[in-house]
């Protein structure tokens, strides 16, 4: 679905890293500040695995701590965009796009694609707005390990990197994802290999989805959050199970087992000499998505090949989110760092 607060850019002919060819892509982004004459001051933002463009403009905006006027990522200063990932549900080409050799949705036929295929379709949107150099890539999550691809595919594209709660390599398996396709398989009785569309209530698709996210946001501390913003915990979960019924609502089954398959033996670490924009490396002390132990060894092997690496430990008690939940926790260090250089 595209939200209303996106806007789309489509253009032909896109050729994923598997040989196959998108005869259409379309990629759903948002932007907000203002461009400037020479197209230099633009930050990329890049989304979690299971997020969506809207990063800032209200209290709904994933990162609207830290992106917005007067704020870290000054948006009276910058001009952000973030664009929805291939492959995902919020207005991005992917398996709920009609597929227009069938006029069907590609559910589990869509194509095999990489996050270098989610980075070049964001490369393709950055050079349609103008965009020369940009001023830095800031990712989280799953839009971390992006950051970390932009850096290292493409270093003459920006002046400075910012992977938040993201790894350099990933370490999803093909058992991982068998396991999650299984669950559906099982726990569905119309799951029809991933053929469910226009039934997503009576396959169990969309009731499972609901049970998968409730299981996430707890793990990611959403619950801890919202109990300890309530007091009470009954509360925390009816919260927690809104939520998690209005994305499932919203976010298609195959989209989520495609992104988790697209992870697997993505890395950066080959290209670690072909990083230029200094970074700042920004993990939660308290996350057990992305432990925190991975946080300076990076660091560490950047600086060997001579880059300008920072690493910055977050305290905080709400797990991966804490980075988002906390953003006021660590403003100041992400302000310092791009005005020192962007």
């Amino acid at each position: 679905m595209l939200l209303p607060t996106s806007k789309t850019f489509t253009s032909a002919d896109f050729p994923l890293s598997g040989g196959t060819v998108l005869p259409e892509l379309t990629v759903a982004y948002e932007t907000w500040g203002t461009l400037a004459p020479d197209g230099n001051n633009a930050v990329l933002i890049c989304h979690g695995y299971t997020s969506n463009p809207h990063a800032a403009g209200d209290a709904a905006g994933w990162m609207n701590n830290l992106l917005g006027p007067g704020k870290a990522i000054d948006t009276d200063k910058y001009f952000a965009v973030c664009a929805n990932n291939l492959g995902s549900s919020y207005g991005t080409t992917g398996p709920g796009s009609v597929d227009p050799a069938t006029g069907k949705p590609y559910g589990p036929d869509f194509p095999a694609y990489t996050p270098s295929d989610m980075v070049a379709s964001q490369l393709r949107l950055i050079d349609h707005l103008g965009i020369k150099q940009l001023a830095a890539v800031i990712g989280f999550s799953y839009g971390g390990h992006l950051t970390f691809l932009w850096g290292a595919q493409h270093p003459e594209r920006m002046r400075a990197l910012v992977p938040i709660g993201g790894v350099m390599e990933r370490t999803t398996t093909l058992a991982d994802v068998q396991a999650l396709r299984d669950r559906f398989a099982k726990s569905c009785p119309g799951w029809n290999g991933g053929r469910y569309y226009g039934r997503e209530r009576e396959s169990g698709v969309r009731d499972l989805m609901v049970t998968l996210r409730v299981e996430t946001l707890t793990r990611y501390g959403v619950g801890k959050y919202l109990t300890d913003t309530t007091g009470n915990p009954d509360k925390a979960a009816a919260a927690v199970r809104e939520r998690a019924e209005k994305w499932a609502n919203e976010f298609d089954a195959n989209s989520l087992i495609g992104l988790s398959n697209a992870g697997i033996g993505s890395s950066a670490k080959a290209l670690v000499a072909d990083y230029k924009a200094p970074m700042l490396y920004v993990l939660a002390d308290t996350d057990s998505v992305v432990p925190v132990a991975l946080g300076q060894p990076t660091v560490d092997m950047l600086r060997e090949h001579g880059l300008d690496a920072t690493f910055h430990e977050l305290k905080t008690a709400y797990g991966h989110l804490g980075c988002m939940i906390d953003g006021a926790k660590w403003a100041g260090a992400l302000k310092d760092f791009l005005d020192r250089t962007t």
